[in-house]
């Protein structure tokens, strides 16, 4: 195999590729549009497989000023949508140190801990250092060496 025979082979796979990518995109953008009917979309799609080359061509020439316009409106409704997603999965996940605290209290006052629980829960979660409980035990097992 010469020099020049590399060359062409590699330039005909980037054409191959080339068309399999516009191939891809005009499939997707085809199935995007919701101004084309559903009749629309086969013709086209048969258009595409049967006539593959002129298929691109002729939708490139027809559709691809409105192609440059759904592209963008659909990545900004995207984003939006992610947007929205994250501030409500952020707002639903978090709690303020005001109700952590009136959680406390309603567990204080129907009895489910103790008043020295509340003050040590009260502690950490106000960011303070906690003493330890009255009757609880530090753990003292030693810590295992990694060898």
């Amino acid at each position: 195999m010469s020099l020049w025979d590399i060359f062409a082979t590699i330039f005909w796979f980037m054409i191959w590729f080339m068309w399999i990518w516009l191939l891809i995109t005009i499939l997707a953008d085809l199935f995007r549009d919701h101004e084309v009917s559903g009749w629309g979309k086969a013709l086209w799609t048969v258009f595409l497989i049967v006539l593959p080359w002129i298929g691109v061509l002729v939708y490139l020439i027809a559709r691809g000023g409105s192609m440059n316009e759904r592209a963008p409106a659909q990545a900004q409704q995207r984003e939006q949508a992610f947007g929205q997603y994250v501030r409500q999965t952020a707002a639903a996940g978090t709690t303020s140190t005001a109700d952590e605290l009136a959680k406390l209290a309603d567990l204080r006052d129907r009895g489910t801990i103790s008043d020295e629980e509340f003050q040590h829960a009260k502690a950490k979660v106000l960011g303070k250092q906690a003493k330890p409980a009255p009757g609880a035990q530090a753990d003292q097992r030693p810590v295992p060496s990694p060898t």
